[in-house]
Formats: C-alpha cells, structure tokens, sequence
C-alpha cells in the first residue's frame, strides 16, 4: 500500500502564500493532489500543513489534512524527511495506517501527471529501489561554473575545470522538484534516479 505526502507549509519567505497561488484558475496546489488522486496508487493523498487555509483548499480538491502540523516542523529550519516522519508517525502510530511506500508530491508542481507517478512506481517497484527521484540534466556544465565576488568581479567554481572543453564534461543532473518516492522505513533522502 502507498502513501501521498503534500507538504504544504504557509511560511515561505521567497513567494508568500505559494502553494495556493493561482494557477491557471485554481491553488497552485490542487494539480498535485489531482495528479495523486488520478493515479490510483494511493491509501491515501496527505497534505502536511501548519496553516487552516491550505488545509480547507486541500480537502476540497480531495485531499486529507488529519492534522495540523507541528510547530517544529513549521520552521525555516525543518527538513522535508522531517516532515515525512511526522506524517508517517503520526497515521501509522495513532491512525494505524498500514503503508509500504510513500511519495512526497511538492504543492508547486503543475505540470506533473498522474502518468509521471505511476511511471515513476513501476521503476521504482521493479528496480527494488528503496527511493527513487526524478532528475534531469543541467543545460550547461556546472563545472564551467562561475562566482560572483564582493568587489564584482567573477571567478571559476571549478577553477581545475577552467580550460577543459565543455564537452568533455560529465552530465550532472538536478532534482525536477516534482516527486520522490521513499520506503517506508527511509532515514535519508532519494538516491536512484529516473
């Protein structure tokens, strides 16, 4: 059985209010909770929140909000996986939930499908991963990379890397900022890729 973990704080410094944002007609938030539900994966699609206005938003496109979060992982400081234990804590403890797997869908994903999850779990599922996290590459070598200093002037990143050709770079990737799936005994964060 699988899990869907939204986290959806209220707090964000960069973009206020942005997991309900508009987008599109609708809160930013309620194509992750759509995408989750249409997959058909899921016991149940949780959005983790410290604030009532996400959570009646998450309720009325389908979502659960069993509770409120805690204030300790409300902070700037608290960790998604932080967040993902409270929420297993929590249903499996008290709620006794029985659960294998979880997948933490970011709020801000709108152009995710429920296509991508289920994708995603029968990679996942078959290659006996215990996370897997979707990834693209970047556009340009990162070790080409360069800084900006206090007195305005740049200087390489990778300094060793400063006269080799591009192309005889590695690909590094990055985290689409989507999904990821977890056991559910998970204790850090994604390392297979997809």
């Amino acid at each position: 059985m699988n899990i869907a973990i939204i986290p959806a704080r209220s707090g964000s410094k960069r973009i206020p209010r942005k997991n309900v944002k508009p987008f599109l007609g609708f809160p930013i938030i309620k194509y992750s909770i759509q995408a989750a539900l249409e997959s058909n994966l899921f016991t149940k699609v949780i959005v983790s929140t410290d604030c009532n206005e996400i959570k009646q938003i998450s309720e009325s496109f389908g979502a659960e909000v069993p509770f409120l979060r805690s204030s300790l992982n409300s902070s700037d400081t608290a960790t998604t996986l932080d967040v993902l234990k409270e929420v297993c804590d929590e249903i499996s403890n008290k709620n006794h939930v029985d659960f294998n797997n979880v997948c933490c869908i970011y709020p801000t994903a709108p152009l995710m499908t429920s296509k991508s999850i289920l994708d995603s779990f029968e990679a996942f599922t078959t290659g006996k991963y215990t996370s897997l996290i979707p990834v693209t590459k970047y556009e340009f070598s990162v070790y080409r990379s360069l800084k900006v200093e206090n007195d305005k002037t740049v200087s390489w990143l990778f300094p060793e890397f400063a006269n080799t050709r591009s192309q005889d770079l590695s690909d590094v990737c990055h985290d689409v900022g989507q999904f990821y799936w977890l056991k559910k005994s998970f204790t850090q964060a994604p390392t297979a890729i997809l």
